[in-house]
């Protein structure tokens, strides 16, 4: 029987910690630094199993990849770009990674080479025709090697036509492909959202050398970039992933007497919804220490013990925290009140379907849950707890859960832990430090 977790209920949590790397900025580092030409060098990586499964592609693709300041390095790495893929000479596995692989595809659509994409169980179940459409679209060829819409799947890519491309839904991922894609397509590539999208890409790219037009649309806007430019190898300072913080903040709000201080986190306005909610929630959330890192705005972020309300979430806000909705959830069950959320049915085809998980979760720990199609309403109030909750190897689920269990009356187990390493390695270590009893249970 493999370990689980189980948190429990005790003392408050007080401490200054650090969050780790952004994931998304971190995949990006590292594929844009192999498609550059010349040296990349990144500090404060996130050194997690999605992050690391990138590494070893981009490396499979021709890039020198070299980790560098030993165990405690920092997260500091150098990517040597030789200016584009070369042909892998195997499948590349991008494990749990649905960033790396989405992105790596629509880097790999632009060169003459054919690859073949896999991953874990999970992001084998994950779709992937809304990005492989556009790129076939732009000329990239695919043969679905199992089942269509799924991975693995082979991509032949090079020769490819720029395209004027409307996403129905703002989706980072798919924007980003085609974006990868166009840099190396005859004319101009242009992605019109119809509300913004976390823009890591466009800044990023800028940082490399690349001109990314960005104009406002209505309630989205239009991005554009010319093919044909060059990456020019840069410095990358992977600043702190706001999902990641969000879990020892949300412990601080919920536990009794604690006050929590996460330093270092990304302040991009594109990832900070749930920070929004929070306080419309009447959290006691403040940011201290705004400065500049990595073209991004970070701060030192405090959470104190609060008595939080329910509100209706604005659906327009699902895209800039959209990963963040089961930490929320969990923080709602302890709010008086309704917590109305809805226009996330993206949720339902993330590592897992969250709805289904959390709305079930949530139940079995005592909290009253509507679910829909689009969403669903959780009923705060006291929360019983007592369960094992069954994430499906969802690293975010599991989290959330064990923050739940830290405020429950009884404790809280979540199975399959070890997926917690995908986004956020020494996650139970961190929330020790703080205080917080989580512990390994049979």
């Amino acid at each position: 029987m493999y370990p689980h977790l189980t948190a429990r209920s005790g003392s408050a949590l007080n401490g200054r910690v650090r969050a780790p790397g952004d994931k998304s900025m971190s995949h990006r580092a590292l594929i844009f630094g192999a498609m550059a030409t010349g040296v990349t060098e990144i500090e404060g990586l996130l050194e997690s199993d999605d992050v690391l499964a990138t590494a070893h592609a981009v490396e499979a693709f021709g890039a020198g990849v070299e980790r560098l300041g030993g165990k405690d390095s920092g997260g500091h790495w150098r990517i040597t770009g030789r200016g584009g893929f070369e042909q892998p000479d195997g499948v590349i596995d991008c494990g749990n990674a649905g960033t790396g692989a989405r992105l790596l595809m629509g880097a790999a659509a632009g060169y003459p080479i054919a690859t073949t994409f896999d991953g874990d169980a999970s992001l084998r179940q994950r779709p992937m025709k809304r990005v492989t459409m556009p790129l076939a679209d732009m000329g990239a060829r695919f043969d679905w090697r199992e089942a269509e819409d799924r991975l693995p799947l082979t991509i032949t890519g090079g020769g490819l036509s720029a395209i004027d491309y409307v996403q129905t839904v703002a989706s980072a991922q798919v924007k980003s492909a085609i974006l990868l894609a166009g840099l190396s397509a005859a004319g101009v590539t242009i992605v019109t959202e119809p509300e913004p999208s976390r823009d890591h890409t466009e800044r990023m790219l800028r940082a490399f050398g690349v001109e990314v037009g960005v104009l406002p649309m209505g309630a989205g806007w239009r991005v554009s970039l010319k093919g044909g430019q060059v990456l020019v190898g840069a410095g990358v300072a992977v600043p702190g992933d706001p999902s990641s913080a969000a879990f020892p903040l949300a412990a601080g709000l919920i536990v009794p007497g604690s006050e929590v201080t996460v330093e270092g986190v990304m302040l991009n306005p594109l990832r900070t919804g749930l920070f929004s909610t929070w306080l419309d929630m009447g959290a006691d959330l403040t940011v201290a220490n705004r400065r500049m890192a990595g073209g991004e705005e970070v701060g030192d972020v405090t959470a104190r013990h609060s008595s939080l309300r329910g509100v209706v979430v604005p659906p327009g806000r699902a895209a800039s925290m959209i990963d963040e909705y089961p930490i929320l959830a969990a923080t709602a069950a302890f709010a008086e009140g309704a917590t109305v959320m809805r226009g996330i049915g993206e949720m339902r085809v993330k590592e897992s379907d969250r709805i289904a998980l959390m709305a079930a979760g949530l139940k079995a720990c005592g909290v009253t849950v509507d679910e829909e199609p689009e969403g669903f309403t959780v009923f705060g109030g006291t929360v019983r707890g007592g369960a094992t909750v069954v994430t499906h190897g969802d690293h975010r689920i599991a989290m959330s859960h064990l923050v739940l269990g830290l405020a429950a009356a009884e404790a809280v187990t979540v199975d399959e832990p070890g997926m917690i390493a995908t986004s956020f390695p020494r996650f139970a270590q961190l929330m020790r430090g703080l205080g917080a009893d989580i512990a390994t249970s049979e």
